[in-house]
């Protein structure tokens, strides 16, 4: 009975030492990165998907070596059944522990989305579609909307204009809605209430002041020049003028192919403002932060008029006499 008491210490011993060897093993190993070329590597870990599924899945990515100490560490550490899901960036220069709080963590892989300033909102449907994420169609559903517009507080007809321009981070799964819903919040935040307050103190509502923006953003992307653009606007407003502005009949034009012609120009829609008085019924854009600051800040002139002079700036002028002189200078070269 001694006898058997001393071969089972022994086993027993001999078990602890594997145990703590295999243990201690496992755990350096978990700090070692399974390469030395840092090129990233997207692994998608589903909702629901088993440990061994994500395992495969990160060996065949080239992210892990020997997938068993892998698994065992995982089991020691109790993380195989905490992995969240999503899309992950992930390297062979990176640990085993560190991809395991990568995933534990939710670290997912961000894509970038850039909507640039005066794009329309069926450019931005397009960018957003082309990025991954849903149709054109139905993100064109969800910004006309009345209840989804409702329940942002837009008093809007559609969210042009309302969808502002940055640069945005979603991952892989995100809903077209949650993305909108995104941007409609960026405006929100930069449309501050000091900001509510101006347009009012100016006699206009905000959608007016965002339908002057955008404008502003269509006819110059020089910063310098935004305040005065939006003199020229304020000032006819307020003399009863027409605003006169080619942006706003481009955007009344069904598949407009980039030439504006006569035709165009006599054709009478909400949005040609050489046929209508005042503002046309919203925003033809998303305007950005200076030109929606110009809209509510405009210079301090008398001009009227303004004409491009061919090298991304605009002469200004009070007069008609002056701006025709302009024109012929400028735009015939006369």
């Amino acid at each position: 009975m001694g006898k058997l008491i001393k071969i089972s210490l022994v086993l027993f011993t001999v078990l602890i030492i594997t145990v703590s060897f295999i243990v201690f093993d496992v755990m350096n190993y978990a700090g070692e990165p399974a390469g030395r070329e840092d090129v990233t590597k997207f692994v998608i870990i589903e909702k629901g998907q088993s440990f061994n599924a994500t395992l495969d899945a990160l060996e065949k990515a080239g992210v892990i070596k020997n997938p068993l100490k892998f698994k065992l560490f995982a089991r020691i550490k109790g993380y195989d059944k905490k992995i969240r899901a999503g899309e992950y960036a992930l390297s062979s220069v990176m640990s085993p522990a560190l991809i395991f709080d990568t995933m534990l963590r939710g670290k997912v892989h961000l894509h970038k989305i850039t909507v640039p300033e005066g794009y329309n909102m069926q450019q931005v449907a397009s960018v957003i579609s082309e990025a991954g994420f849903g149709t054109v169609e139905n993100f064109m559903k969800i910004a006309t909307d009345p209840s989804f517009l409702k329940g942002k507080g837009i008093h809007a007809g559609t969210l042009e204009g309302y969808l502002y321009p940055d640069t945005y981070y979603f991952s892989k799964d995100e809903s077209c809605e949650n993305i909108i819903s995104a941007m409609v919040e960026k405006f929100q935040s930069v449309f501050t209430p000091e900001w509510e307050k101006r347009a009012k103190e100016l006699g206009f509502s905000t959608h007016e002041i965002i339908t002057i923006a955008s404008i502003i953003e269509k006819e110059t992307a020089s910063q310098d020049e935004r305040q005065e653009i939006s003199s020229v606007f304020h000032n006819r407003l307020k003399k009863g003028m027409r605003l006169e502005t080619d942006p706003t009949v481009i955007y009344g034009i069904k598949n407009f192919n980039g030439n504006i012609t006569r035709k165009n120009l006599s054709e009478i829609t909400p949005y040609n403002t050489y046929k209508i008085k005042g503002l046309p019924p919203g925003p033809i854009a998303g305007p950005g932060y200076e030109s929606i600051k110009a809209a509510l800040y405009p210079a301090e002139t008398d001009y009227l008029f303004f004409v491009s002079k061919n090298d991304g700036s605009h002469f200004f002028s009070a007069d008609y006499k002056e701006h025709n002189r302009a024109v012929r200078k400028y735009q015939q070269g006369k």
